[in-house]
């Protein structure tokens, strides 16, 4: 059975970078499925798709959060990690990686395999 969780920093301040990681047992990255996807919700809000990175290695971004967010891999430690830039309160949210075999559509798009999620806050 795939997986996925995440580990960071549950706190950061405005400004800086927030780096996240997602590992993944159970499955390959490179072979189990299509699409690996960090999404977030923050609080009182809906899901929110931020980008994925495919099992070729291709990625993907949201266009609103593209400017500041870039995803990549370490296929030997069967890792994928979400780094965000210039952050603000506005980004604090439970932020999970997810697993699925095509990238969303719609905001209540359903998810083959969820983590757990983390708590991020951005506060000075």
């Amino acid at each position: 059975q795939v997986q996925l969780q995440e580990s960071g920093p549950g706190l950061v301040k405005p400004s800086q970078t927030l780096s996240l990681t997602c590992t993944v047992s159970g499955g390959s990255i490179t072979t189990n499925y299509y699409y690996w996807s960090w999404i977030r919700q923050p609080p009182g809000k809906g899901l929110e798709w931020m980008g994925a990175i495919a099992y070729s290695g291709s990625t993907y971004y949201s266009p609103s959060l593209k400017s500041r967010t870039s995803i990549s891999r370490d296929t030997s430690k069967n890792q994928f990690t979400l780094q965000l830039s210039s952050v603000t309160p506005e980004d604090t949210a439970v932020y999970y990686c997810v697993a699925s075999d095509s990238l969303p559509t719609t905001e209540e798009y359903e998810y083959d395999y969820w983590g757990q999620g983390t708590q991020v806050t951005v506060s000075s």
